[in-house]
């Protein structure tokens, strides 16, 4: 699962995607396996659901987490810590990038692709098929596209996240996946995992022929 991935990990995804819900429960993975995790929230463009909101909590656990360089309760200003640099220099850290959902909000890796090893990188599209943009094979080919042109780096894999929130079924994954198997044909790339919340799915799912990654909503309030 987690371990064979790369050791820096950029996580993307466009808006609705659930790309920061699948962020932070990948960082609380590598955290419970006994890994030095570091988790940094470099979407400047979107205002909510963003890991910066579950700093406190993810830092209790020992998650290292990094985001605006004014840490001020009181305003919400997009700035970016140089700290971001420091899991990549430092090799211990298993390194979870939480980067803007589109090619705008993709340009805060600039900072960091001039020290980025390519070697080390993982760079991961979350898709909801479910969202009006990422319906289609060709929408997520064209999203998948504008992302690359934004960061200079390439797609390395998919995340199967189709769901409904609560109106989730297996037969929603197994729609997303089905699509994602045609981009993976045309463009070369995987599909590496397909993700659930756990107590809406509660049985594993079955029919998924991917690997089956089990989440619990940090982001999502249960009114929500």
């Amino acid at each position: 699962m987690v371990i064979d991935d790369k050791r820096i990990r950029i996580i993307s995804g466009h808006y609705g995607s659930g790309k920061t819900e699948f962020a932070i429960n990948y960082a609380v993975k590598l955290n419970e396996m006994g890994m030095k995790t570091a988790i940094s929230d470099l979407d400047i463009v979107n205002t909510y659901f963003r890991s910066r909101e579950k700093a406190f909590e993810l830092e209790n656990i020992g998650i290292k987490v990094i985001y605006s360089s004014i840490k001020n309760g009181n305003y919400d200003i997009p700035a970016i810590s140089p700290e971001i640099a420091t899991p990549v220099k430092d090799k211990s850290y298993n390194y979870i990038i939480d980067l803007g959902g589109d090619d705008v909000g993709a340009v805060t890796l600039a900072r960091l692709i001039p020290i980025l090893d390519k070697s080390e990188v993982d760079f991961i599209m979350v898709v909801n098929t479910k969202r009006p943009e990422t319906s289609t094979k060709e929408g997520i080919i064209y999203h998948k596209k504008s992302l690359e042109k934004a960061t200079g780096l390439n797609i390395t894999g998919f995340v199967n996240n189709t769901n409904l929130v609560r109106e989730t079924t297996e037969e929603t994954l197994k729609e997303g996946e089905n699509i994602l198997f045609e981009v993976s044909k045309e463009t070369g790339v995987p599909v590496k995992y397909t993700s659930y919340i756990e107590n809406i799915i509660e049985c594993k799912p079955k029919n998924i022929k991917t690997e089956l990654f089990p989440m619990k909503f940090f982001m999502r309030e249960e009114w929500m």
